[in-house]
């Protein structure tokens, strides 16, 4: 093997088409050939085989008696390849296929022939679903059932068929995918054999047991009432941890109360054989809701765990029930008195009882994890689970990553071994870094490194320490290979964690490969249904790709969760802005009154007003909120300032936008040597050097920050310097390399610099008053027309 020169294929979900020729092993040697090669030119026709071969999206693997066809696109592809090879067979009577899709983890080697072997569960899955049918059959698994049912064309097709017996009594669930020209609408004859077993099954027992089978029925009546509102069964073993009653006398102490439910839902959400929904979830719901079945039918599950926590001192009393959803009956419940010291023991043995009680299996590694101690400094785990409740806040603002910082720093300070607390520093610091909500300094960047690799150093095994080594190497690195390594890596120790396919997700976008994107997502949504920072970056992916009508459907699920929220109220209006609807947009803004460390709801607001062309009430609001400037917001504080001067140069007072820019300058160049990489704000500095008239320093600035951030490295982020030199260049008698920026930067999907970071549009070509030096060319004309879907 030393000798053979091989090619790692990187482990990473993949959509599986496999596919079989019935009766193949009674053909003749010759008839095994013909038959394989009428398959082949039969595949080979597809418009999704030949489309996915065109972009090197596919990998077609030969079985024998068969195929398998990997795709790398999206969970659609595998299922409209084989409605095309269905709608084909009628012209090859003698091909009698059954085929089986799956999408799944697919890993493998190409050897020194090219030959590409692939393994996995991806695969392995589909071929196990194929085998549940007949010939004809199209059979596709739950979980791409789920993935279709996002699109309204897929769902007359799917016809659910329950569980199948596969491999090693694995059941598997099974959706039928037939119309009036494709498919198989028979039932398979598994399903038959399963049919005819239940029948002999009822009528062999005594009288006792037909009362027990009248209350199954009875059971089955009621299940088929609640089916009737979602398309495929929840898991037996699938819980969502509720959040917990504070009864303690102080309602400060509530962070303490949600502590204790995140822990118990981390531990039970490290049991492999559990699905557990992650409390980003769960936690916009009632401590003990009335509608308990209709909950468990959102998040998919068949079990709720409530509870409450009364902490007075150092004792704590933690009261828990488990229940189970269909029937709201009580399946077990205990008290826990303890010191503070002890908290962990409740949450080890809360965790370990209810997996008993919904008979999970448990490894011996889950059983030390679940009994594991994270820290014995009761100090630090309270600053911890401070610093925690910021994270789980719904906005993703300066101040909430500025106070979970400050409590985490706290934590590793109070005991530099809670391993568990230097992770989730990290993780809080790369996302600030990334997302600019903190100053994305080389310090910030170093601490970010040290918290992860200290984690790791402290307990290798630590899923969430893995989780922030690669977030590291994807937010402040850009290395995308190492972090997809390390996400795949902490899949294993965090077997129910949303977060693994959400940065995967996040991966794929800033590779450009924006369908793999939009699968991990729907991936992690599944875990994780109600979190609201995933349905808002799926948003986000919608708007950068323009595709509206989708990101408004997701904000408004946002806003189904968290009613009124300021900052999706301030995203939603944005996409109006970007479809040229300022009436609607301004309906959303007008009752919003955000702070300065909400700065993207903010400018949002004044870019309205602009749009509008009367920015003359917003400039008193803009002048109140710099009035005292907060310097935990650092170089935000300088670009609110060039906000401050646009809107007074729309609103004709020059000289006043002028002594205001000069004021910005001055205040982001203070920010540049420690911010050398800092796109944004070289961003900002060249629009404020624009608005002086200082031509040769903006083209200087733009073109600093493309070097900052290229294109090529990051496609989402990437262009945005190059929108800069757009506006810099029409501002400043450079219509030429105007033209030819914008004419790029709408022929891709990517994320603005500008107020809610939405990319340009015809529409916003229309209003932008930055472009009014281009109105007269007729180039810019031809761009500002809309184009048809």
């Amino acid at each position: 093997m030393s000798s053979e020169v091989k090619k790692e294929i990187q482990l990473e979900i993949a959509h599986v088409l496999f596919i079989d020729i019935v009766g193949y092993s009674k053909l003749s040697m010759n008839q095994q050939r013909a038959v394989v090669d009428e398959l082949t030119e039969v595949v080979r026709s597809s418009d999704q085989y030949q489309k996915a071969e065109a972009e090197s999206r596919l990998i077609k693997i030969p079985t024998g008696d068969g195929m398998a066809l990997v795709f790398y696109t999206s969970p659609e592809a595998p299922a409209q390849c084989a409605v095309e090879i269905s709608r084909a067979l009628k012209e090859h009577p003698r091909l009698q296929l059954r085929m089986g899709v799956h999408s799944g983890p697919v890993s493998g080697v190409i050897d020194v022939n090219g030959h590409a072997n692939l393994a996995g569960a991806g695969l392995n899955m589909a071929q196990r679903v194929m085998a549940c049918g007949d010939a004809g059959h199209i059979l596709v698994s739950k979980h791409v059932a789920e993935d279709l049912e996002e699109y309204e064309r897929w769902r007359p097709l799917l016809h659910d068929l329950g569980a199948c017996e596969v491999k090693h009594g694995v059941r598997v669930a099974i959706v039928n995918l037939y119309a009036d020209e494709v498919g198989n609408p028979q039932l398979p004859k598994k399903f038959q054999a399963l049919k005819k077993h239940n029948t002999r099954m009822r009528w062999a027992g005594t009288t006792a047991a037909l009362v027990v089978l009248a209350a199954i029925v009875a059971g089955i009546a009621m299940f088929s009432r609640y089916r009737g509102r979602s398309t495929l069964s929840a898991p037996e073993k699938s819980i969502a941890v509720l959040p917990f009653e504070n009864h303690s006398r102080d309602p400060d102490n509530a962070y303490f109360a949600d502590g204790v439910q995140d822990e118990i839902l981390t531990r039970l959400s490290k049991i492999a054989d559990l699905k557990v929904i992650s409390r980003t979830s769960t936690q916009h719901y009632k401590s003990a809701p009335e509608n308990l079945p209709e909950i468990a039918r959102q998040l998919g599950v068949a079990h709720i765990l409530e509870g409450s926590v009364q902490k007075s001192g150092d004792a704590v009393r933690v009261n828990v029930q488990l229940i189970k959803a269909a029937n709201d009956s009580h399946l077990w419940a205990d008290t826990f008195d303890r010191k503070l010291t002890d908290i962990f023991s409740v949450e080890s043995e809360v965790a370990k009882a209810i997996a008993e009680q919904l008979r999970a299996k448990l490894t011996g590694q889950e059983e030390q994890v679940i009994a594991a101690k994270p820290t014995d400094n009761p100090e630090a785990y309270d600053a911890y689970l401070r610093g925690l409740a910021y994270t789980l806040k719904t906005a993703n603002t300066p101040a909430n990553s500025l106070g979970a910082q400050k409590y985490l720093r706290e934590v590793v300070r109070l005991d530099p071994k809670f391993a568990l607390g230097w992770a989730l520093l990290s993780q809080v610091d790369t996302r600030g870094y990334l997302t600019k909500n903190l100053q994305p300094t080389v310090a910030l960047r170093e601490e970010a490194r040290q918290a992860a690799e200290t984690a790791l150093t402290l307990q290798p095994n630590l899923g969430e320490a893995v989780l922030a080594k690669g977030y590291y190497h994807y937010a402040c690195l850009k290395d995308y290979d190492t972090a997809v390594r390390y996400f795949e890596q902490a899949r294993q120790l965090l077997p129910n964690s949303s977060r693994i396919p959400e940065s995967l997700a996040y991966v794929a976008r800033r590779r450009g490969q924006w369908d793999r994107s939009e699968s991990y997502f729907n991936e992690a949504e599944r875990l994780d249904p109600r979190n609201v920072f995933l349905l808002s970056q799926h948003a986000l992916s919608y708007r950068s790709l323009r595709r509206f009508p989708e990101a408004l459907r997701k904000r408004d699920q946002v806003l189904d969760i968290t009613p009124d929220d300021l900052v999706t109220l301030a995203q939603k209006a944005a996409i109006l802005q970007a479809e040229g609807d300022l009436s609607r947009a301004s309906a959303l803004l007008a009752p919003l009154h955000p702070n300065a460390d909400n700065p993207a709801a903010v400018e949002t607001q004044v870019y309205q007003a602009i749009l509008e062309r009367r920015p003359g009430q917003i400039i008193p609001r803009l002048k109140e909120l710099l009035a005292k400037p907060d310097p935990a917001l650092g170089f935000i504080n300088g670009e609110l300032r060039f906000w401050l001067g646009w809107a007074q140069e729309v609103a004709g007072d020059h000289p006043a936008a002028q002594e205001t820019w000069r004021q910005t300058r001055s205040e982001l160049e203070s920010f540049l040597k420690e911010q050398p990489e800092n796109s944004d704000l070289i961003g900002d500095l060249a629009l404020t050097d624009m608005g002086l008239g200082d031509k040769a320093a903006a083209l200087a600035l733009a073109e600093r920050a493309m070097a900052a951030i290229p294109i090529e490295k990051d496609p989402v982020a990437g262009p945005a310097p190059i929108e800069i030199l757009a506006r810099v260049a029409a501002r400043l008698g450079e219509p030429d390399r105007a033209i030819a920026a914008l004419q790029k930067l709408l022929s891709i999907p990517y994320a603005g610099p500008l107020a809610s970071n939405g990319s340009l549009t015809p529409a916003l070509l229309r209003l932008d008053p930055m472009f009014d030096p281009l109105r007269d060319d007729p180039r810019f004309q031809k761009l500002c027309e809309e184009k048809k879907p």
